[in-house]
């Protein structure tokens, strides 16, 4: 347990994160990566666009495959983070990706890039993601104590919003330098050193508990999906979250799969100009992660929840309005407002959520679920647009992707979500006293201090 400090009014109060070495490993290493990122964001596929000669239905086809995995493997290894220990299975989905990304700029300098390398490195660079992801959302609450949960999602989603304010601006410059398959490597290299970093991690995990069946055996890995997919669906607060997420997430990847392609050759922007659009836009994102748990103390989490991305999302219709003179204000616009309440306030908000009600033998399988269900939208989304793109053009495809993704707010506007002042007792392994506390700590913590997909 951390150590806590006496409050003039003789309350304990959590240790600051600022102390905390093992979270401040993890930070670190994530917020490496996170730089690293957003340089691939853009280099991958103007990559695809510009080195290679790419058509609308080759890149949706390349953003489709970078998110397969989900689908394919989401669910199975949400039941292997809940079997393993889950620091082995964060440094191994960093070296893959590793391996997998440095491959590019490999195969660029010796002449042989190909679109079909593109596309392989995308699913296993997606299957290191899922891994990770899965494996790093279940780890946080183990790493770090029940009331400092939100206080640590905030932090590591001020890196992700920091990264997105600085990341697009150097791939710009580093694309327009060293062109966009040489750019890839700075990413590569910064999932070497997230490795590293969450390597030097000493606190120890918990113990793993083997499952066992009713008849005192070892559980098949389809009972134990099942019973991860029973939890999510089932559950009053997860479920709608879940269909809100994937309803986004479908529709913004129809739009997302063509923006670059869109942004390159009809607005007839520069790499340069692309970066610094992303990274002006992206100050929302920051803000956002600032402001999340100030919203959810003042008007509710659940309310928090709903409206951040019931009242942002119509800014997405700015991209298919945008034309070449009005690109730079109208896309900066819309990736502000997106990225403040759509991603920023809604992420930190649901996922801190999601945590404090899940027991820990659960956590995996309630990650792996739900990655399943908000990003297996993606690379459905991706292909549609691909196709869309090509048989009805690029400004018709984002209008769909962009008016589809307005109704995701729906699904937790009509849900007890709605009404949720706090962060509920529901987990079998925590106490009300200690789940309201945890918001609290959060919001105090936050200020100390000064990134969806989920």
């Amino acid at each position: 347990m951390s150590e806590a400090v006496k409050t003039p009014a003789g309350t304990e109060r959590p240790r600051s994160l600022w102390r905390h070495r093992d979270f401040m490993r993890l930070w670190t290493g994530e917020t490496i990566s996170q730089l690293g990122t957003q340089v691939t964001l853009l280099a991958l596929p103007l990559t695809a666009i510009v080195i290679l000669r790419a058509n609308a239905f080759q890149v949706g086809l390349l953003s489709t495959l970078e998110f397969l995995p989900f689908i394919l493997v989401g669910l199975p290894a949400g039941v292997w983070v809940d079997r393993l220990r889950r620091r082995p299975l964060l440094i191994a989905g960093d070296v893959l990706r590793f391996l997998t990304l440095g491959s590019i700029p490999l195969a660029y300098k010796l002449a042989a890039l190909h679109m079909v390398q593109l596309d392989v490195v995308a699913v296993l660079t997606g299957i290191g993601t899922v891994f990770f992801d899965v494996a790093y959302q279940s780890y946080l609450p183990s790493l770090v104590d029940r009331d400092q949960i939100v206080d640590g999602n905030s932090k590591l989603e001020i890196s992700r919003s920091g990264a997105q304010l600085a990341g697009p601006g150097l791939a710009g410059i580093l694309i327009q330098a060293i062109r966009a398959p040489m750019a890839i490597l700075v990413d590569s290299v910064s999932y070497l050193w997230s490795a590293i970093f969450v390597g030097l991690i000493r606190r120890p995990e918990p113990p793993v508990e083997a499952p066992t069946a009713a008849d005192g055996g070892k559980p098949k890995m389809r009972s134990q999906i099942r019973e991860g997919l029973r939890y999510v669906w089932r559950h009053e607060l997860l479920r709608p979250i879940a269909f809100c997420t994937a309803t986004a997430n479908l529709f913004g990847s129809i739009a997302f799969a063509l923006i670059i392609l869109f942004a390159v050759r009809r607005l007839h922007l520069s790499p340069g100009k692309l970066g610094l659009i992303l990274a002006l836009g992206n100050v929302g994102f920051l803000l956002g992660a600032f402001a999340a748990q100030r919203m959810a103390k003042r008007f509710g989490i659940g309310p928090a929840i709903v409206w951040s991305i019931g009242l942002t999302a119509p800014a997405a219709i700015l991209v298919p309005l945008a034309t070449p003179g009005t690109a730079f204000p109208f896309l900066v616009t819309s990736q502000f407002l997106m990225g403040f309440g759509g991603i920023a306030v809604y992420n930190i908000n649901q996922v801190s959520l999601r945590q404090a009600i899940t027991p820990h033998g659960m956590q995996g399988k309630m990650n792996a679920t739900m990655r399943f269900t908000v990003w297996g939208t993606i690379p459905i989304g991706s292909f549609v647009g691909g196709i869309l793109g090509k048989s009805i053009g690029l400004r018709p495809t984002l209008w769909i992707g962009a008016v589809g993704g307005m109704l995701a707010f729906l699904w937790p506007l009509f849900s007890p979500v709605r009404r949720l002042r706090t962060i509920p007792a529901a987990s079998s392994d925590a106490s009300q006293d200690t789940l309201e506390k945890a918001l609290v700590a959060a919001e105090e913590a936050l200020p100390e201090v000064g990134p969806v997909r989920p």
